[in-house]
């Protein structure tokens, strides 16, 4: 897992500006604590930073190949879990390989593939290629999203980044924000292609974009489509256990110390069952984290999304498995440590919005870190199997939106906290709309589908091409900024494609969520998880945290030229910030979170707002 970047200008010699280079490069030295470095053409100039995964010694980048017609040059992060079976076809093909990295079969598979590269490619990744040959740059996403990267189209060429701070780090990007900006921060659909700052760009999932000297275009490789499902019940649950099995062996290839995320639901319990005899085998004991919070078991309070606390069925599968299980518990005060919520702003270069949420994960990872340096997830299973709550709810799942924010009890507070002129120029409510209409189009269905089939594939599609791109955007960036490598079995394109034209039918056979999942693994599972009621990302339920938010907050109305109050309404920001903490509701909350951290955002990255 790595950090790229890069800046092609068809009108400039790029080979004395290494000073721009090193800075673009030097801003994800998180993401590549391991090694740097950067290759200087006259029109092309690209950066890496390496976490080294496989091959330490041999995967070093830009890895550049010669031709007799002139370099072809690669940065890459993320893995490529078919490596070992591409390089084998290429070797047959008379390529020659002087690594055992996936960064160099990479590079062969695109001499010989050219721009048809990840049609190839099981993993995780974005990569750009420049190729001297033609003066033509490549930039590559994987089909889910996993891996993130941006670009920031300029007047004679393009800058691309594994991260926006990569790109706003050379003088020609822009520190500006618009209406459409904070529009897609306020959401929460997550608009394809969207970016927080304006003129910068996602390449979105399942696409490529060229940059040559006629300019820029995308081509999306890879979609969702609808096609007919002939398996048997018994014949779907064993196939999604052949691809699971497989796909959760694949992704603990590594030559760098491995470990499962185990909150106790079905889904990371899952993986962590299907992975510990895959490393027994091996000669090593698993090793699994969980998150907790100080003294949440034995105050644990049931609410509408969470109606059990996560550490008895931690046991359970610690137990079963045998895994070498550790705890990281959190205390209120480090949750709201400042210093804790600017190192997340920084890592996502925006304000997430989501609080505790994201400063726990953040400190999960970090203190993973130094034990492991490759975490396998159970991110992204609810999206492909139904499992949220919003899917079972009829009222949110015939909802005219979105389903989760017809069901999410914090929708309005995203916006309750800014000043009323913001609110009305970001017309959100005509946003979503427009935005959920777009949504709508892009799903393929079948000829004959009941109307509950065509619903629910629908809400299936939104969620793996809207709502599960925040969270693994989300996952990538808290990970990848403590040096920490986060795969995701759950996204693997093969599974993801089965599952979702699999009829809604099937995936509720049991009358439960996941009952795909739930039965094709339940061989791996407790009892008492096998049976476990969904239960997302904890959150803490301390009275202290709202405490020192409120606290935090006072301090923030006082500091009269707090960049945060051309957005937020102060006179909110001080009710909520004296009323009686024991009454801080969940919304409340929720906006004073939002409020701290636009403001760490404002101190941290000084960007310029246009709101007309």
């Amino acid at each position: 897992m790595c950090g790229i970047t890069g800046w092609i200008s068809y009108e400039s010699d790029l080979r004395t500006r290494n000073d721009v280079v090193d800075a673009m490069t030097a801003t994800m030295s998180c993401r590549g604590p391991d090694d740097s470095g950067t290759w200087l053409g006259e029109h092309a100039a690209l950066g890496h930073r390496r976490l080294a995964i496989i091959d330490l010694p041999g995967g070093r980048q830009p890895m550049t190949e010669r031709t007799p017609s002139g370099e072809v040059v690669l940065v890459y992060s993320g893995e490529a879990y078919n490596f070992a079976e591409l390089r084998e076809e290429l070797a047959a093909k008379g390529h020659r390989f002087t690594t055992s990295s996936d960064t160099e079969v990479v590079l062969h598979a695109y001499l010989e593939w050219g721009e048809g590269v990840p049609e190839h490619l099981n993993g995780m990744y974005a990569f750009a290629v420049w190729d001297e040959r033609t003066r033509k740059l490549l930039l590559v996403r994987d089909r889910m999203g996993i891996k993130p990267l941006y670009y920031y189209p300029t007047r004679d060429g393009v800058l691309f980044g594994s991260e926006p701070k990569a790109i706003l780090a050379n003088p020609l990007a822009k520190r500006e924000v618009d209406l459409d900006g904070l529009r897609g921060l306020m959401a929460f659909t997550k608009t394809p292609g969207w970016s927080l700052w304006k003129d910068m760009h996602e390449v979105e999932p399942g696409s490529t974009v060229t940059v040559d000297d006629r300019g820029i275009r995308g081509r999306t490789y890879w979609k969702l489509n609808a096609t007919e499902h002939t398996d048997s019940q018994e014949e779907t649950v064993a196939k999604v256990r052949e691809l699971m099995t497989d796909i959760v062996h694949r992704q603990l290839v590594a030559d760098v110390p491995r470990c499962v995320l185990l909150s106790g639901g079905l889904d990371s319990s899952a993986v962590t069952g299907l992975a510990a005899p895959y490393v027994r085998n091996e000669g090593e004991q698993l090793r699994t984290f969980s998150v907790d919070f100080t003294g949440q078991e034995e105050n644990f309070q049931p609410d509408r999304i969470r109606t059990t606390p996560d550490s008895p069925y931690i046991r359970d599968v610690a137990d079963l498995v045998g895994s070498a299980h550790q705890n990281v518990v959190l205390d209120s005060s480090t949750l709201s440590d400042p210093e804790v919520r600017r190192a997340v702003v920084r890592a996502r270069d925006m304000p997430g919005g989501m609080g505790d949420l994201d400063t726990s994960l953040y400190l999960l990872f970090k203190a993973i870190r130094e034990q492991s340096t490759v975490a396998l997830s159970g991110e992204s299973a609810d999206e492909v199997f139904g499992g949220y709550l919003w899917f079972h709810d009829p009222a949110a799942r015939d909802a005219d939106t979105f389903p989760w924010l017809a069901y999410s009890e914090l929708t309005g507070s995203r916006t309750a906290m800014l000043r009323q002129e913001v609110t009305d120029g970001l017309q959100l409510e005509n946003y979503i709309d427009d935005q959920y209409r777009t949504a709508l189009a892009q799903v393929d269905h079948l000829d004959g589908e009941s109307e509950l089939e065509r619903r629910m594939r629908t809400i299936c599609h939104l969620h793996l091409t809207r709502f599960v791109r925040s969270l693994l955007d989300r996952k990538d960036r808290a990970s990848m900024a403590v040096g920490l490598e986060v795969r995701v079995p759950f996204c693997d394109h093969r599974l993801v494609e089965y599952v979702y034209n699999t009829p809604w039918s099937l995936k509720t056979f049991d009358g439960r969520e996941k009952s795909l999942l739930r039965h094709a693994t339940k061989h791996v599972l407790p009892e008492s998880v096998a049976s476990r009621v969904k239960s997302p990302y904890p959150s803490t339920q301390d009275p202290h945290y709202a405490e020192a938010l409120q606290k935090q907050a006072r301090e923030l109305v006082a500091d009269r030229d707090a960049g945060v109050f051309q957005l937020a309404d102060r006179e909110w920001v001080t009710k909520a910030a004296e009323s009686d903490s024991a009454a801080v509701t969940p919304e409340v909350r929720h906006g004073l979170d939002r409020v701290l951290e636009l403001q760490t955002w404002f101190e941290e990255y000084r960007p310029t707002l246009t709101l007309g």
